[in-house]
Protein backbone atom coordinates (compact mmCIF):
# COMPACT_ATOMS: atom_id res chain seq x y z
CA UNK A 1 0.00 0.00 0.00
CA UNK A 2 2.87 2.29 0.51
CA UNK A 3 4.16 2.00 -2.85
CA UNK A 4 1.08 2.56 -4.38
CA UNK A 5 0.55 5.29 -1.95
CA UNK A 6 3.77 6.99 -3.11
CA UNK A 7 2.93 6.49 -6.78
CA UNK A 8 -0.64 8.37 -6.49
CA UNK A 9 1.46 11.25 -5.36
CA UNK A 10 3.50 11.14 -8.13
CA UNK A 11 0.31 11.10 -10.49
CA UNK A 12 -1.29 13.94 -8.70
CA UNK A 13 1.90 15.89 -8.62
CA UNK A 14 2.09 16.83 -12.90
CA UNK A 15 5.65 18.85 -13.10
CA UNK A 16 6.82 15.46 -10.78
CA UNK A 17 5.25 13.83 -12.77
CA UNK A 18 6.60 15.19 -16.45
CA UNK A 19 10.18 15.61 -14.53
CA UNK A 20 10.14 11.43 -13.58
CA UNK A 21 8.81 10.80 -16.86
CA UNK A 22 11.66 12.60 -19.04
CA UNK A 23 14.16 10.88 -16.75
CA UNK A 24 13.04 7.52 -17.35
CA UNK A 25 12.77 8.69 -21.08
CA UNK A 26 16.40 10.23 -20.92
CA UNK A 27 17.90 7.11 -19.70
CA UNK A 28 16.05 4.62 -21.94
CA UNK A 29 17.39 6.35 -25.02
CA UNK A 30 20.93 6.39 -23.64
CA UNK A 31 20.43 3.02 -23.50
CA UNK A 32 19.43 2.00 -27.19
CA UNK A 33 21.21 5.17 -28.63
CA UNK A 34 24.70 4.85 -27.16
CA UNK A 35 25.76 2.30 -27.85
CA UNK A 36 25.47 3.34 -31.88
CA UNK A 37 28.11 5.65 -31.67
CA UNK A 38 30.54 2.79 -31.36
CA UNK A 39 29.44 0.45 -33.63
CA UNK A 40 31.32 1.12 -37.23
CA UNK A 41 28.38 -0.30 -39.32
CA UNK A 42 24.86 -1.13 -37.86
CA UNK A 43 24.11 -2.88 -41.13
CA UNK A 44 25.59 -6.19 -42.37
CA UNK A 45 27.37 -5.91 -45.38
CA UNK A 46 26.17 -8.07 -47.87
CA UNK A 47 28.05 -9.51 -51.03
CA UNK A 48 26.38 -8.18 -54.71
CA UNK A 49 24.69 -5.22 -52.84
CA UNK A 50 25.45 -1.77 -55.36
CA UNK A 51 24.36 1.71 -55.32
CA UNK A 52 21.51 1.63 -58.48
CA UNK A 53 23.06 2.54 -61.76
CA UNK A 54 21.66 5.83 -63.11
CA UNK A 55 19.30 4.57 -65.12
CA UNK A 56 18.17 2.25 -62.34
CA UNK A 57 18.04 5.21 -59.90
CA UNK A 58 16.08 7.64 -62.18
CA UNK A 59 13.54 4.68 -62.36
CA UNK A 60 13.71 4.46 -58.71
CA UNK A 61 12.51 8.64 -58.86
CA UNK A 62 9.77 7.87 -61.00
CA UNK A 63 8.71 4.54 -59.17
CA UNK A 64 8.12 6.94 -56.03
CA UNK A 65 7.13 10.00 -57.80
CA UNK A 66 3.67 8.06 -59.50
CA UNK A 67 3.03 6.54 -56.19
CA UNK A 68 3.36 2.88 -56.13
CA UNK A 69 4.99 2.81 -52.79
CA UNK A 70 1.31 3.32 -51.88
CA UNK A 71 0.34 0.14 -53.10
CA UNK A 72 3.49 -1.66 -53.03
CA UNK A 73 5.80 -2.60 -50.50
CA UNK A 74 9.14 -3.72 -50.16
CA UNK A 75 9.69 -5.71 -47.33
CA UNK A 76 9.32 -9.40 -47.04
CA UNK A 77 8.77 -10.44 -43.33
CA UNK A 78 9.81 -13.42 -41.51
CA UNK A 79 7.23 -14.63 -41.47
CA UNK A 80 6.51 -18.19 -43.13
CA UNK A 81 3.30 -17.01 -45.66
CA UNK A 82 5.30 -13.83 -46.93
CA UNK A 83 8.52 -16.54 -48.10
CA UNK A 84 6.77 -18.65 -49.54
CA UNK A 85 5.19 -16.63 -51.41
CA UNK A 86 7.30 -13.61 -52.32
CA UNK A 87 10.98 -15.48 -51.60
CA UNK A 88 13.84 -14.91 -48.77
CA UNK A 89 13.25 -12.43 -46.08
CA UNK A 90 14.51 -8.73 -46.78
CA UNK A 91 17.81 -7.91 -45.79
CA UNK A 92 18.95 -4.41 -43.96
CA UNK A 93 21.77 -4.73 -46.52
CA UNK A 94 19.22 -4.45 -49.43
CA UNK A 95 18.18 -0.98 -48.63
CA UNK A 96 21.35 0.56 -47.47
CA UNK A 97 21.96 2.67 -50.42
CA UNK A 98 17.50 3.70 -50.77
CA UNK A 99 16.80 6.90 -49.95
CA UNK A 100 14.05 6.88 -48.85
CA UNK A 101 13.51 3.11 -48.34
CA UNK A 102 10.41 1.50 -49.87
CA UNK A 103 9.47 -0.57 -46.24
CA UNK A 104 5.91 -1.05 -44.92
CA UNK A 105 3.63 -3.50 -44.66
CA UNK A 106 0.57 -1.97 -46.55
CA UNK A 107 -0.23 -3.72 -49.65
CA UNK A 108 -2.94 -3.16 -51.62
CA UNK A 109 -0.46 -4.89 -54.88
CA UNK A 110 1.95 -7.05 -54.40
CA UNK A 111 5.28 -6.95 -52.61
CA UNK A 112 8.10 -5.84 -54.98
CA UNK A 113 11.00 -6.61 -52.75
CA UNK A 114 12.05 -9.78 -54.90
CA UNK A 115 10.05 -8.66 -58.30
CA UNK A 116 13.13 -8.93 -60.56
CA UNK A 117 13.43 -11.18 -63.50
CA UNK A 118 10.18 -12.54 -62.32
CA UNK A 119 8.72 -11.05 -65.51
CA UNK A 120 9.56 -10.12 -68.77
CA UNK A 121 10.19 -6.63 -69.97
CA UNK A 122 7.13 -7.18 -72.78
CA UNK A 123 5.22 -8.39 -69.69
CA UNK A 124 5.79 -5.11 -67.65
CA UNK A 125 5.62 -2.94 -70.88
CA UNK A 126 1.91 -4.38 -71.20
CA UNK A 127 1.26 -4.34 -67.76
CA UNK A 128 1.77 -0.92 -67.53
CA UNK A 129 0.05 0.14 -70.71
CA UNK A 130 -3.03 -1.49 -68.92
CA UNK A 131 -2.79 -3.57 -66.28
CA UNK A 132 -6.24 -5.52 -66.25
CA UNK A 133 -5.58 -6.85 -69.08
CA UNK A 134 -2.58 -8.98 -67.57
CA UNK A 135 -4.33 -9.45 -63.80
CA UNK A 136 -8.03 -8.76 -64.05
CA UNK A 137 -8.72 -8.10 -60.49
CA UNK A 138 -5.82 -5.48 -60.53
CA UNK A 139 -7.41 -1.81 -59.52
CA UNK A 140 -4.05 -0.84 -60.59
CA UNK A 141 -4.06 2.55 -63.09
CA UNK A 142 -2.81 2.93 -66.31
CA UNK A 143 0.69 4.50 -66.97
CA UNK A 144 0.66 4.54 -70.73
CA UNK A 145 2.62 7.81 -70.16
CA UNK A 146 5.76 6.59 -69.14
CA UNK A 147 6.37 4.85 -72.58
CA UNK A 148 5.82 8.48 -74.13
CA UNK A 149 7.78 10.32 -72.19
CA UNK A 150 10.95 10.82 -73.44
CA UNK A 151 14.42 11.21 -71.30
CA UNK A 152 17.90 12.83 -72.17
CA UNK A 153 20.14 11.76 -69.07
CA UNK A 154 21.07 15.02 -68.82
CA UNK A 155 19.71 14.88 -64.72
CA UNK A 156 21.69 11.73 -64.07
CA UNK A 157 24.90 13.57 -63.04
CA UNK A 158 22.59 15.55 -60.55
CA UNK A 159 21.16 12.42 -59.31
CA UNK A 160 24.22 10.85 -58.59
CA UNK A 161 25.52 13.62 -56.56
CA UNK A 162 22.46 14.26 -54.61
CA UNK A 163 22.44 10.72 -53.29
CA UNK A 164 26.54 10.67 -53.24
CA UNK A 165 25.11 13.82 -50.17
CA UNK A 166 23.62 11.21 -48.15
CA UNK A 167 25.83 8.49 -48.34
CA UNK A 168 25.72 6.44 -50.99
CA UNK A 169 29.36 5.83 -52.22
CA UNK A 170 29.22 7.20 -55.95
CA UNK A 171 32.48 7.24 -57.21
CA UNK A 172 33.84 10.53 -58.77
CA UNK A 173 34.15 8.21 -62.25
CA UNK A 174 30.60 7.17 -61.72
CA UNK A 175 29.23 10.88 -61.47
CA UNK A 176 31.52 11.63 -64.37
CA UNK A 177 29.86 8.57 -66.82
CA UNK A 178 26.63 9.07 -65.67
CA UNK A 179 25.11 9.62 -69.09
CA UNK A 180 27.05 7.30 -70.89
CA UNK A 181 26.34 5.11 -68.43
CA UNK A 182 22.22 5.73 -68.53
CA UNK A 183 22.22 6.05 -72.21
CA UNK A 184 24.62 2.27 -72.39
CA UNK A 185 22.36 0.49 -70.03
CA UNK A 186 18.96 1.39 -71.94
CA UNK A 187 20.67 0.55 -75.52
CA UNK A 188 20.69 -3.19 -77.13
CA UNK A 189 23.81 -2.73 -79.06
CA UNK A 190 25.97 -0.79 -77.02
CA UNK A 191 29.05 -1.45 -75.58
CA UNK A 192 28.27 -2.08 -71.98
CA UNK A 193 32.03 -3.34 -70.55
CA UNK A 194 32.60 0.00 -68.63
CA UNK A 195 28.49 0.13 -67.50
CA UNK A 196 29.27 -3.67 -65.70
CA UNK A 197 32.91 -2.70 -64.11
CA UNK A 198 30.82 -0.12 -62.28
CA UNK A 199 27.43 -1.73 -61.74
CA UNK A 200 28.26 -5.49 -61.62
CA UNK A 201 25.24 -7.51 -62.59
CA UNK A 202 23.55 -4.52 -64.46
CA UNK A 203 21.13 -5.24 -67.22
CA UNK A 204 21.76 -3.75 -70.19
CA UNK A 205 19.07 -3.76 -73.12
CA UNK A 206 16.14 -1.96 -74.64
CA UNK A 207 13.20 -2.68 -71.97
CA UNK A 208 10.65 -1.40 -73.96
CA UNK A 209 11.71 -2.42 -76.60
CA UNK A 210 11.02 1.44 -78.94
CA UNK A 211 13.18 3.32 -79.92
CA UNK A 212 15.05 6.23 -77.29
CA UNK A 213 15.22 5.96 -73.60
CA UNK A 214 11.44 6.59 -72.00
CA UNK A 215 10.62 6.40 -68.71
CA UNK A 216 9.48 3.54 -68.77
CA UNK A 217 12.64 2.51 -69.92
CA UNK A 218 13.88 3.25 -66.62
CA UNK A 219 10.71 2.41 -64.66
CA UNK A 220 11.33 -1.24 -65.81
CA UNK A 221 15.23 -1.65 -65.56
CA UNK A 222 14.37 -0.19 -62.05
CA UNK A 223 11.74 -2.73 -61.19
CA UNK A 224 14.04 -5.86 -62.83
CA UNK A 225 17.10 -5.32 -60.66
CA UNK A 226 14.99 -5.72 -57.34
CA UNK A 227 16.05 -8.69 -55.25
CA UNK A 228 18.70 -9.82 -58.02
CA UNK A 229 21.96 -8.01 -56.04
CA UNK A 230 22.23 -10.78 -53.32
CA UNK A 231 22.87 -14.71 -54.42
CA UNK A 232 20.54 -16.40 -51.83
CA UNK A 233 21.82 -19.96 -52.86
CA UNK A 234 24.59 -18.86 -51.36
CA UNK A 235 24.16 -16.33 -48.73
CA UNK A 236 24.60 -17.13 -45.28
CA UNK A 237 23.62 -14.78 -42.68
CA UNK A 238 26.26 -13.59 -39.88
CA UNK A 239 25.95 -15.36 -36.59
CA UNK A 240 28.24 -13.62 -34.63
CA UNK A 241 25.56 -11.19 -33.79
Amino acid sequence: MAILDKHKAIEKNATLLMVLSFLVVTIGGIVEIAPLFYIENTIEKVRGVRPYSPLELTGRNIYIREGCYTCHSQMIRPLRDEVERYGHYSLAAESMYDHPFQWGSKRTGPDLARVGGRYSDQWHVEHMARPQDLVPESIMPPYKHLATTQLDGEGARALLLANRAVGVPYTEEMINQAMADFKAQASADADTEALLERYPGAQARNFDSAEGVSELDAMIAYLQVLGTMVDFTTFEPDQSR
